[in-house]
This record gives C-alpha cells, structure tokens and sequence, in this order.
C-alpha cells in the first residue's frame, strides 16, 4: 500500500531542497515527527491517542509497519507537538530529507515493510449496557487511557438504526445467546437481577418473546453492519456468544433457567455454521450451571499451569506489502505476549472457519488467541481473554491502571484496531 502522491511529491521536493544547500538554496526546516513503537517509546499506549489526536485535525500520519515496532510519522504541527507532550509520547523531529530517507528505505523492495497512509479519525462505539463501568472491559479502558474518544451505544440505538454512524464498533463482553453470561451463581445479587429485568424490559419494548431473541436481531444487525462495510471488535465471551446466536437463529439453546422454556431437542442438528462469521461446527454447552458457553473456548489452562509467567501467545510475522491488514493488526514492540485468562480464553484450531486469518497461537497447544476476517465489504477482528493485564480477573476484582501499563503489548493489539479502520477513508454508510 503505497503512501499518498501528495505526500511523496513533497517530500522528493523538500529533500532535493535540503540537498541542494550546498549549492547556496535556502534550507528547509525540520518539519517531521516521528513517534517509535519499539522500546525507546515511553508510552505505547498515549501514543495511539496522539495519533487519533493529529488525525482528528486534519493530518495525515504515516503508519510504518514492521518498522521499530509500527512507528508513526507526521508532520510536525504545534497541535500534534503538544499532543505529544502532555501525554508523555515519544517523538524525534526529522528534517525533510531525513523523513524521506526513511519512507524510501521502508517502502524499498525487498524489505519486510511498508507504508500506510491513515488518513481519517474513525468514529468509534463500544456496545455497552447501560451502568456498565469502563474497567468492566479492557477496550474501554484502552479507549480512556489513550484519551480516544467514543460513544456507548446499546441494543436500542442498534435497533434503531445508528450503526451507521459509526465505522468501528467495539462489543463489550456481552452475552448474545441471552443467557446473562451464565453467571446463574450470581442470580441473587442485586446487579444480576437488575442486568436481567433491563434486558427483559427492553425485549418486551422491541416486541421479542424473551431476551435471546432481542440479542439474536441485535447480532443480525451488526453482522449486517460488518456486511455493509463496518469494522467489528470485540473480545472473550463477546466473540464466542456472538456466533453462537447466529449459528443457533432458527433454534432455541437456551437452557429453561434463563428463558422460561426448554432447549429444543433438535437445537444441535439445526445449527447453521453458514451464518456465522469465525467459528464453524461447534457445539453449544447446554447445561445451565456450566460456565462454559462452548467448545469454542478450550478453557483456561490447567491450575498447574494457570502461572502468568508460564502462559503467553505469539504474533505471526506477515508481508507489510502483501499483507497490510494483518500487519497493522499484529505491530507491536515484541512478538510474544503474556497470557490472561476470560471467560472465554482461547479458541479450538477445529472450530475456525478456513478463510480466518490467525494472528496469534499459543505455542505447541491446538488454540489461538487472535484472529480476523472478512465479511462482504466490512471486517471483524476477534480476541480472546479478559483483560491483558489482569491475569485471572474476577467478579469484583479492583479495575486495571492503565498508569502501571504504558507498555502493555496486549493492550497495543486493541489499539491497533482503532487505527486501521483508518487506513482507507470510506463514503459514510447510509
């Protein structure tokens, strides 16, 4: 993906400017930033704000994939300048000739780089239910911390048509299969019952029998958003629950302590793995008081080897030039990453349909952490686990400091998908 002409133009221009100084032309000054993703970068994290920031105004900013861990170049303007500094990022300035120099030798043949124009802020949703905290859910807190801005929508704004507003949506660890997260242990607290009559009350507001079926026509709608054009994130039980609503539209798995009526006896044999965007030929978990959603999700490690210095997960290494979109998915400042623990932790290599793009595995076991696809004109990115920073998070557990993590590597991989809806400006959806 080449960058824009303007910008190649200019600075050919400006470094032929610089060169010929010698020569009595008047130099040009040092107009260029360039802000490292590798070690050198003191906040990782702010760092993406600061690029949302210069997009919001305006610039356009260079991605350089596969270059110091996915760096950024920009033009240095005092807005990005202070951008930079209140947040605490990294920057060099570079002269013209210097920052040419550089996006020669990224775009030059036979290097494992490139160059990615983005070009314009995406508008940003987190699919939230309404008195859910940000530390509830690690893309929001990575939203907050980076100071990127967005909007919580629910199922009555998906409903009412205003996905369209948006060009990358976040689904916050929601159950769609309408089962309130199997959390049935928790039936008797007070957040549990208020979360099932909300849902309850919202479903008889939209004219649906029971809560399964308002979170099947919210899924319906948000895979025609990613048909559409949309991009779609999302992270643990959001995933997994989400495919399992569409693969289970003309069928009931929803166990009678929930929904009030049996799963239907056939509900296995009525599957439909064509209607669902990742996962293929899995079997939901019919038993009401088991957390487990499915066969998707491999669990948790065994207690012997629930040790966060002993779990992680590796990136795969893609073609900058070939491959941009992975690339950009997967830019980090290390190829491994520590493990955590979710609800849903990982997904079974048997259950991936054959056109999911893998971006990370955990080594020598049949599972992987990260994965993306396409659907019609839109894309969907999938990971799993709860929380990169939290190891084993439970209900109550005090929220991540994002303050502690500047440099978190599995907070950098959501980060990243708020950029790349960015890499290619798109007419507004209607």
């Amino acid at each position: 993906m080449p960058f824009t002409p303007s910008r190649r133009t200019f600075l050919k221009h400006a470094g032929l400017l610089l060169a010929g100084s010698s020569l009595g032309l008047s130099a040009a000054p040092a107009q260029d930033l360039l802000i490292p993703m590798d070690e050198d970068q003191a906040d990782h994290l702010k760092a993406y704000g600061a690029v949302y920031a210069a997009l919001q105004d305006g610039q356009t900013v260079d991605w350089l994939l596969n270059y110091r861990g996915g760096s950024f170049l920009t033009t240095a303007t005092p807005r990005i300048r202070r951008a930079l500094q209140v947040r605490g990022v990294s920057a060099r300035r570079l002269s013209a000739s210097n920052a040419a120099t550089l996006l020669s030798t990224v775009e030059a043949d036979g290097s494992n780089k490139a160059v990615v124009p983005l070009e314009k802020a995406p508008d940003i949703a987190v699919y939230a239910p309404e008195g859910a905290v940000p530390w509830d859910d690690a893309v929001r807190l990575a939203l907050e911390y980076a100071e990127v801005p967005h909007d919580v929508i629910y199922d009555a704004e998906i409903l009412n048509g205003k996905l369209s507003s948006y060009d990358w949506v976040h689904l916050h660890h929601e159950d769609f299969t309408g089962q309130f997260g199997k959390f049935i242990r928790y039936r008797n607290e007070p957040w549990y019952i208020q979360k099932q009559k909300r849902a309850e009350a919202a479903a008889e507001t939209f004219g649906f029998r029971k809560v399964s079926d308002l979170k099947l026509a919210v899924a319906q709608r948000l895979k025609q958003y990613v048909s559409q054009g949309g991009f779609l994130f999302s992270m643990c039980s959001g995933t997994e629950t989400f495919d399992i609503a569409l693969a289970a539209h003309q069928t009931d798995v929803v166990p009678k302590a929930y929904d009030g009526d049996p799963v239907d006896p056939n509900a296995l044999q009525q599957l439909d793995f064509d209607n669902t965007l990742a996962f293929r030929d899995f079997t939901p978990n019919l038993n009401a008081r088991e957390y487990s959603h499915s066969n998707i999700d491999v669990g948790p490690p065994p207690s012997e080897m629930r040790d966060p210095s002993l779990d992680y997960f590796t990136l795969f290494e893609f073609s900058a030039k070939w491959d941009p979109v992975p690339t950009m998915l997967t830019q980090n400042h290390v190829a491994t990453v520590k493990g955590f623990v979710g609800q849903t932790t990982a997904y079974s290599e048997d259950v991936l349909k054959e056109d999911v793009v893998v971006l990370a595995e955990a080594p020598d076991r049949p599972q992987v952490r990260y994965i993306h696809g396409t659907h019609g004109k839109g894309t969907f990115t999938f990971y799993s686990g709860h929380d990169p920073e939290d190891y084993q998070h439970f209900v109550g557990d005090p929220p991540t400091d994002l303050s502690l993590h500047p440099n978190s590597p599995g907070y950098r991989l959501i980060l990243n998908n708020i950029l790349f809806p960015a890499a290619k400006k798109k007419k507004r959806k209607t």
